[in-house]
C-alpha cells in the first residue's frame, strides 16, 4: 500500500532531484539531504538544517563543558556560599543532556510522524532526568509535576499520529507534505498539544525552580530542546 501511494503521488508531482520526489513546501524548501531506512526516509532541508545545527552545537557544549558553580549571598550581610555539584550528579546530568540533544536532532531529522513523536517523548524523559538529578526539595517537586504533565502529553501526541495514519494511510512526511493528501485539523492540533506538554514550553519553561537548578549548561538543554522541537512541529503541521 505504501509503495502504491508513493508511486501515485510522485507520478503527479514535478520531476525532482530526489528519488522520492520531495516537492517545495511552504516553509522547508527542497530537501538537501536524505537518509533512507527502508520506507522511512529522514531528511534535512534549509529550515531543519538550521535547527539541527543549533541542537548539535548545544550538544557539543554539554559534552565538553563543566557545570557552573552557583553563588548565593546571605541577605543583610556580605557572606556568601557556593553550591558544588557532586561527580555522580555531574555525570548523570551530562549524560541526560547529551541524550536530550541526540533526541532533539532525531526529531528534527525525522521523516515520518511516528518517529517524530517517539523522539519528542524521549525529549520529555531526558528533560525530567536533567532536572530531577538536583537533590533539592523544591526542584524535585517541580520535576515530579513536569513528569505528570509529560506523561499526560503522550496521549494527544500519539493519538494525533494515529489519526494521521488512520485518515491518510501513511505517516511519511514525503507524502503528507504534498497537496494530494489532506490531514485533519484535529490531528494537527493534538500533535501541537502533545509537543507543548512533552517539550515543557510554554507551560513549565518559566518555573523558577527549574531555572535555579544548578548544572548549567545542562539545564539549558531543557529550554533549547523544547524550543527547537516546538519550531519543528509548527513547521510539520503547516506543511501537512
Amino acid at each position: 500500500m505504501y509503495e502504491a501511494m508513493t508511486a501515485s503521488v510522485t507520478a503527479s508531482m514535478p520531476v525532482s532531484e530526489s528519488a522520492y520526489g520531495f516537492t517545495q513546501t511552504d516553509i522547508e524548501g527542497q530537501a538537501l539531504f536524505s537518509l533512507p531506512f527502508g520506507d522511512i526516509v529522514n531528511f534535512l532541508t534549509p529550515y531543519t538544517a538550521v535547527l539541527f545545527v543549533f541542537a548539535l552545537t548545544f550538544t557539543i557544549i554539554a559534552l565538553i563543558s563543566k557545570p557552573e558553580r552557583q553563588v548565593d549571598t546571605v541577605m543583610g550581610g556580605d557572606a556568601y556560599y557556593t553550591k558544588d555539584i557532586s561527580r555522580e550528579t555531574l555525570r548523570f546530568q551530562r549524560f541526560m543532556a547529551i541524550a536530550c540533544g541526540l533526541a532533539t536532532m532525531g526529531g528534527i531529522m525525522a521523516g515520518d510522524v511516528f518517529n517524530f513523536t517517539l523522539f519528542t517523548a524521549f525529549i520529555g524523559i531526558t528533560n525530567i532526568g536533567i532536572v530531577a538529578a538536583v537533590k533539592n526539595k523544591h526542584i524535585l517537586d517541580n520535576a515530579f509535576e513536569y513528569g505528570l504533565l509529560a506523561m499526560i502529553g503522550t496521549l494527544p501526541l500519539f493519538v494525533g499520529a494515529a489519526l494521521v495514519l488512520a485518515t491518510t494511510g501513511t505517516l511519511s512526511m514525503w507524502i503528507l507534505f504534498t497537496p494530494e493528501v489532506a490531514v485533519p485539523l484535529f490531528a494537527k492540533l493534538l500533535l501541537v498539544i502533545g509537543v507543548i506538554a512533552e517539550g515543557m514550553a510554554p507551560v513549565f519553561v518559566a518555573k523558577a525552580e527549574i531555572t535555579r537548578a544548578p548544572g548549567a549548561p545542562y539545564i539549558l538543554m531543557v529550554h533549547v530542546s523544547s524550543l527547537l522541537i516546538f519550531l519543528r512541529v509548527i513547521e510539520i503541521v503547516i506543511s501537512m
